[in-house]
């Protein structure tokens, strides 16, 4: 059922009717339910009168912030965060095993399947979605400060966010910086990543690295046509933060810095209160282990992992006393599913 139609909307308007027509075990389908005047109601109906049918509604990703969701639906609902195209459903599904164009192009479908790189539609999707559904649900009123902000947080993807250094390139207030950014990563625009920390005196424990939604915006962004070497490492982290966010629930993922520049790319935190070590590489035979010595000599209960787009089957190697997994992304998933 698609919401954005008005004969769709008449059906729903008296929700008991339209699911009293429904067999035992349909699956119904809702997308666009954020254009309904009250979804929250609507699905609230659905589960407690009729839980014989399974529901499945799509929307924007600003649903959840939405005033429409007054009604949590605690206990009723499982939310699914549905990322970009993930790197090994480019290669076995959409038949792209270009690992250029799927950074340049990004993992929205449309943009992946052209044979250029598109610069239209990362601009219109940036017009209408970022700059007005944001500014409209969250009561943005400076539109020009916050594209600039947009902009600036695509251009520093995967880096350390610096709100100080922000304002002032953005010519926005501290406390504005800090709301946008907010706003930015409910809307899922950006994704902030927690430092990890455990005592230490030299770890950074406050700034979170901030990466884009996909590397399609980033690469718009930054004007770019084409991919160079130096720009796949920090692109491939975003490929593999996609795949972690879709396996992982977003507590359990950090990323470890000390203040001697030593860092981790990703650490997953698990029930067990072990912490998995997850470097991002394109070439594994670069991989310098100084950084993964001094957070094991912190925190040494855990698996290390070199993540690389072109291994095809997993290897271990070792550097002083660690025992290192060399592997693709999905069979990370395989080891700590």
């Amino acid at each position: 059922m698609n919401c954005d139609l008005p004969s769709v909307g008449r059906r729903l308007a008296d929700p008991e009717s339209f699911f009293d027509g429904m067999a035992q075990e349909t699956i119904v389908v809702l997308d666009e339910i954020h254009q309904m005047a009250d979804p929250s109601r609507l699905l609230k109906i659905a589960a407690d009168g009729y839980p014989h049918l399974r529901i499945l509604a799509t929307g924007s990703s600003t649903l959840a912030a939405t005033k429409k969701f007054r009604d949590a639906l605690t206990g009723r609902k499982q939310e699914i965060y549905l990322p970009p195209v993930l790197w090994q459903e480019c290669r076995e599904i959409f038949g792209v095993a270009d690992l250029d164009k799927r950074l340049l192009h990004g993992g929205l479908p449309e943009p992946l399947l052209n044979a250029h790189k598109d610069h239209a539609f990362f601009s219109e999707w940036i017009d209408s979605y970022y700059a007005r559904d944001i500014q409209e649900l969250f009561g943005i009123r400076n539109r020009s400060g916050f594209i600039r902000l947009f902009h600036l947080l695509m251009r520093q993807s995967g880096g350390l966010a610096d709100y100080t250094g922000l304002a002032k390139l953005s010519s926005l207030s501290y406390p504005t910086v800090r709301a946008h950014i907010e706003a930015m990563s409910i809307a899922h625009a950006v994704f902030l990543l927690p430092p990890f920390h455990g005592g230490g005196k030299r770890e950074i424990t406050a700034r979170p690295k901030c990466y884009g939604f996909d590397t399609g915006f980033v690469t718009h962004i930054k004007g770019w046509d084409s991919i160079r070497g130096e720009d796949r490492g920090v692109l491939w982290e975003h490929l593999v933060l996609d795949s972690l966010r879709s396996r992982f629930h977003p507590s359990s993922l950090f990323y470890w810095r000390d203040k001697s520049n030593r860092e981790i790319d990703f650490v997953i935190h698990d029930r067990e209160n072990r912490l998995h070590a997850l470097e991002c590489k394109i070439n594994p035979d670069q991989f310098e282990p100084r950084s993964l010595l001094a957070f094991r000599a912190l925190y040494p209960h855990g698996a290390n992992y070199i993540i690389s787009p072109f291994v095809k089957e997993a290897y271990t190697q070792r550097y002083a006393n660690l025992s290192v997994t060399v592997c693709p992304v999905d069979e990370l998933f395989s080891k700590h599913p």
